[in-house]
């Protein structure tokens, strides 16, 4: 009896042990695709690769992150077409220019590649077959900061644009516009950091009545911002948020030199799309609607716990 309970255990660890196996190959041969419009030299992207190497790790499929070299649609369309050529078990995009992207993802949608958007993008992402997205209503955020600037005693404000036409960051100026209330002049700038400082700096000189700076991404515009105020000699007399997160910027924010930040919380846009896809590929799951990443704002409270999850590439 001992030796057939024997055999009956170790028929059902092999049966358990194959199971498992098989379930870690299907796993595997899950491929996952994402492009998106971030350039390489934008921290911010760093952390959406981290979250969805961390999710490809965490669900047991493949993660290809793709994007142009520059803010560029054209490429990015080709980028798309080039991974659906490639029939991935699905496709993650980023959307900051419906009119340019849709029919390439729509592509997608008609091969049949289930598709989900990050980032930016909220407003079409359902209109253009995405079963979801995953991010922030910029226009909300953009209002709920420049509400708080003004509580703040803002009246005059700069809008830093480092991407115009970026749907998603001419809706964060509007909002930020709108929730201001007093007037906002956006200050078109490059992705260069350089360019920023010098940019601010000049707009400040051209206008002594400018009290606030609301930058659209805290490397590429926010801590170059600063550095302009810093060099106006108006470090904390000057209003500085922005957009998105740095240690640098965080550190400034605990040190009462600048007001906040605004977490998106990127490392999700990028973790969680990768997880739905790998269960909707395996077990046809996936959530009823879309996914609030943020907005969130960091404060002097809040900001010095941060700042080291930011360096690590987490927030």
């Amino acid at each position: 009896m001992k030796s057939f309970l024997r055999r009956i255990v170790l028929g059902v660890a092999m049966v358990g042990a194959l199971a498992a196996a098989t379930g870690a190959a299907i796993a595997q041969d899950v491929s996952i695709i994402a492009v998106t419009h971030g350039q390489a030299n934008d921290p911010f992207w760093s952390v959406v690769k981290n979250g969805m190497a961390a999710g490809a790790k965490d669900a047991g499929v493949r993660i290809d992150y793709r994007a142009p070299e520059t803010f560029d649609m054209v490429a990015m369309s080709q980028l798309i077409d080039a991974a659906v050529n490639q029939k991935p078990a699905g496709l993650i995009v980023s959307i900051p220019d419906a009119s340019a992207l849709g029919p390439s993802i729509q592509k997608a949608v008609a091969a049949g590649i289930p598709v989900i958007s990050i980032n930016s993008g909220s407003d079409v992402s359902k209109s253009l077959g995405a079963l979801l997205h995953v991010g922030q209503d910029e226009y909300s955020a953009g209002k709920a900061a420049g509400q708080k600037l003004k509580d703040m005693g803002g009246k005059v404000g700069i809008c830093v644009n480092q991407e115009v036409g970026n749907v998603a960051l001419d809706q964060r100026c509007k909002g930020f516009s709108d929730g201001f209330g007093g007037t906002v002049t956006v200050l078109p700038v490059s992705n260069d950091p350089a360019d920023v400082r010098a940019k601010v700096k000049a707009a400040l000189s051209s206008n002594s009545k400018i009290d606030t700076v609301m930058a659209l991404g805290a490397s590429t515009a926010g801590e170059p911002s600063l550095a302009a105020v810093g060099d106006a000699g108006m470090t904390g007399k000057i209003k500085v948020a922005t957009f998105d997160l740095s240690a640098d910027f965080l550190k400034a924010v605990a040190a009462g030199n600048a007001a906040f930040a605004i977490d998106q919380q990127q490392f999700l846009q990028g973790y969680l799309p990768v997880v739905f896809l790998a269960n909707y590929a395996k077990y046809g799951l996936i959530p009823g609607g879309n996914v609030p990443s943020g907005p969130n704002l960091i404060t002097k409270e809040k900001a010095a716990q941060v700042v080291e999850l930011s360096a690590k590439g987490i927030r």
